[in-house]
């Protein structure tokens, strides 16, 4: 039996792969809005499993797979075994039996990473406390498509070194662009085993006005995360200072683009006049999760498509 490629976190793809994806995803967008019917995954099934709450990545892989002729499953620890213990190997090996690819939306990477071991079909991560590659794989289609290649540009990270922060710096020594990342004290993105972090794409600081300086995008994320709630008190004291203003989009790149991966909450990581301004491309970015996923999804499933 052939051994599944999976797509755990961002450096699972390389640079040539991922411009085979957003050429991928641009064209599949077409289709989608040209109403071409496109079906190639008749018959095939994607079991999803979340352990994490979810809009966005529910709803953009159970539309995605519908529109390439597939079905999706909704799986959570509610309605199924998962929630009463049972072991994510066992998991594993039935749903892989019974499916053709698996996504997951879970708590720790060890998760996906025991999931995809024992799995014999394509396992994709949807989200972890560690990594988000399905959404900085959009938030980057979203520049590639209006504005051309990331290579050489700058992109700044204003909050907590989360799982997306970690993902953009994964991305960002993968594709040639600079990323500058500000948080408080504290909060800084820790470094796991294999992520690479060196001057010539990645900077840290604590100032966000430093970040934001002449940045092409400038992008945040809420506070604090799911899994992080007990925090909330004094992530909020700790991240006052790191609201992304139109002040601070003013010192970025006159034609910056604003993103966020939402949900957001006005008034404490961005104020409503930034995301609800002209340089926000927030609902871009998440109908674009839809758009990568299903190149990533017929990726694994068939390899590389041309027509």
């Amino acid at each position: 039996m052939k051994t599944p490629k999976h797509y755990l976190q961002f450096t699972d793809f390389s640079q040539d792969e991922y411009l085979h994806l957003f050429e991928r995803a641009r064209i599949l967008k077409r289709r989608h809005y040209d109403g071409e019917l496109y079906r190639p995954l008749v018959g095939k099934v994607m079991s999803m499993i979340f352990e994490k709450n979810s809009t966005r990545t529910r709803v953009s892989f159970e539309a995605g797979m519908a529109q390439l002729g597939g079905h999706a499953l909704f799986l959570d620890g509610h309605t199924s075994q998962i929630g009463r213990g049972e072991p994510i190997a066992d998991t594993a090996r039935v749903l892989s039996r019974m499916s053709d690819i698996i996504m997951i939306r879970t708590f720790e990477q060890a998760n996906v990473e025991q999931l995809a071991a024992h799995s014999r079909v394509p396992v994709i991560n949807g989200l972890t406390n560690e990594y988000h590659p399905c959404q900085v794989l959009a938030d980057i289609f979203t520049w590639v498509e209006q504005r051309g290649p990331i290579a050489g540009k700058t992109v700044a990270w204003i909050g907590d070194g989360n799982n997306m922060a970690r993902t953009w710096a994964q991305a960002a020594r993968l594709l040639g662009f600079k990323l500058r990342v500000a948080t408080p004290k504290g909060y800084e993105i820790k470094p796991l085993p294999h992520d690479v972090y060196d001057s010539s794409f990645y900077h840290a600081c604590h100032d966000p006005h430093e970040a934001a300086q002449g940045a092409d995008i400038v992008t945040t994320d809420v506070f604090t995360s799911m899994g992080f709630e007990a925090e909330s008190a004094a992530r909020a004291a700790a991240f006052e200072q790191f609201t992304v203003t139109a002040e601070l989009m003013a010192l970025a790149h006159p034609q910056a683009m604003f993103m966020h991966c939402l949900p957001a909450h006005r008034g404490e990581e961005v104020s409503a006049e930034v995301i609800d301004g002209a340089q926000s491309v927030v609902w871009d970015e998440a109908e674009n999760r839809m758009h990568v996923q299903k190149a990533v999804i017929e990726y694994l499933l068939l390899g590389r498509v041309s027509r």
